[in-house]
């Protein structure tokens, strides 16, 4: 029988279940320390939370777990400083998972992992996640990025083993209602699943990927069919190639798209299969924002610039203009929409087996990324809109009228008719350097999921949808039910 390698199994532990919740004694006398007793520490430190310094002149009680906690990292400390060939050995560790802890020990290492010298210096702990903009080359253009949702129905909890593990704090609810699952994080890999899902779809926004990926919702007639789980591993997993990729490649990075995908279409079949065995199909849409470099006889090539800075600074002339990697499988759909001129400039073709029955990724499915997928190279502008969406956009909005949705809603909020609202992207939680990132695109993506919203829930209205069944000689009336997800992405000079 194939089993999931542990792995994909592991999530954050409970935090009653952790190893080392005896605390540690120090002494007062340095004593002999051997590895076991020096990995024993790293276990009761890597475990523990941040540790917080006990405020002078508190009432005396019994050890709080934070005191317990800086007791066991100053015993480790002094056991490292004894011991430098262990030091050595357990830089990896220092380095991975615990990167906060890391920035507590740090002082201790060298760039070799080596003892450190009052002269040497002192190595910088790596970003706590690849998803971190830190981890990655900072590239000429980036997404101001917004998103717009609706469900047909409410989305059902994930299942186990990618269900969190219930929280250790007194302060979350003691129940086994399934509501309560839905508040938790779901974990693959050790990781929190990235995106956010919507009915049976999923969504993920960033400063230089959008997707939006479609399951197949007749799978949940299916007592192991869980659509939802699919389509929001095969995204997470795709996310993850991407970011890895351009945190490996550094300056010189360039995009690989269908090899990415397949990766996770790989990842999440090997998710789950026995003995999980959780089935469903997906669809698969996202953009991917790079660049090319400007010849000198005004022409283009795709091959990008060895250094970030002189990249960037290429940008600020002119000397570079943004490119598009479009990866697209099924029915899901990727547009770029020129707000300026109000017309599209680019939308990717849909794939169908037969009428509503699209290529898709998953159980007993044909289609794979490196057989099926389609990509495309779309060089674009700054302040044009991305959009990635499902086919609830698409089956009740022709093209005009998602331009003309895109265009009016950008015009209204540059002229400050309206104030925010919808769910910002991970790119639009901050202020960037010489960029206005006001939520434009959060209200953009609502906008427009509000109008597909209008005519899917209205029986009498025309729809592509509609036009498609009668096409095929099927009796249809009416706009189409369906989940609904957009993502917008606004192209920017990456400042």
């Amino acid at each position: 029988m194939r089993r999931l390698p542990p792995r994909l199994l592991a999530s954050t532990p409970h935090a009653r279940l952790r190893r080392g919740t005896a605390p540690s004694r120090v002494s007062s006398s340095p004593s002999p320390s051997s590895s076991s007793t020096v990995s024993l520490s790293l276990s009761l430190f890597l475990s523990s939370s941040e540790p917080t310094v006990v405020r002078p002149g508190a009432p005396a009680q019994r050890p709080s777990p934070a005191w317990r906690r800086q007791m066991s990292l100053l015993q480790l400390r002094q056991q490292l400083r004894q011991r430098p060939s262990v030091l050595t050995a357990l830089t990896p560790l220092l380095l991975g998972g615990a990167s906060s802890h890391a920035r507590l020990l740090h002082p201790l290492l060298s760039k070799d992992g080596s003892k450190a010298s009052s002269s040497t210096t002192v190595i910088t702990p790596p970003p706590s996640s690849i998803f971190d903009p830190a981890a990655l080359p900072k590239l000429p253009f980036r997404f101001d990025t917004g998103i717009g949702l609706f469900a047909k129905r409410a989305p059902r909890p994930f299942p186990p083993p990618f269900l969190s593990p219930p929280s250790g704090s007194f302060s979350d609810p003691l129940s086994t209602h399934n509501r309560s699952r839905d508040r938790r994080a779901a974990y693959v890999d050790g990781q929190v699943i990235q995106g956010l899902t919507n009915g049976d779809d999923a969504v993920f926004a960033s400063e230089y990927f959008i997707c939006a990926n479609d399951g197949v919702g007749a799978w949940s007639a299916r007592p192991k069919g869980h659509a939802g789980l699919w389509s929001r591993l095969i995204l997470h997993f795709w996310a993850t190639a991407i970011f890895e990729d351009a945190a490996r490649q550094g300056d010189s990075y360039k995009p690989d798209p269908v090899s990415y995908l397949q990766r996770a279409y790989e990842q999440t079949l090997e998710a789950t299969s026995a003995p999980n065995d959780w089935q469903g199909t997906t669809t698969a849409a996202g953009a991917q924002l790079h660049y090319r470099r400007l010849s000198a006889d005004g022409g283009s090539t795709s091959t990008p610039s060895d250094d970030a800075a002189a990249a960037a600074a290429a940008a600020a002339s002119g000397q570079v203009e943004p490119l598009l990697y479009v990866t697209n499988l099924g029915d899901s759909q990727i547009m770029v929409v020129r707000p300026s001129t109000r017309e599209v400039v680019f939308k990717s073709t849909e794939q169908w087996h037969w009428f509503d029955c699209p290529r898709q990724l998953g159980t007993n499915s044909p289609d794979t990324p490196a057989t099926r997928a389609v990509v495309d190279e779309v060089p674009i502008r700054e302040g044009d809109v991305v959009l990635a969406m499902s086919d609830g956009v698409i089956d009740n909005l022709w093209s005009h009228e998602i331009v003309e949705s895109v265009s009016s809603s950008l015009e209204k909020w540059r002229a400050g008719e309206v104030k925010g609202h919808g769910i910002r992207g991970a790119a639009d939680h901050g202020e960037h350097e010489g960029g206005e990132d006001d939520g434009s695109m959060a209200y953009v993506a609502g906008e427009l999921m509000e109008a597909a919203k209008t005519i899917a829930l209205d029986p009498f209205a025309e729809s592509p949808f509609m036009e498609h069944a009668i096409e095929e000689g099927l009796a249809s009336e009416g706009g189409k039910l369906d989940d609904i997800s957009v993502v917008a992405g606004l192209c920017r000079k990456n400042n």
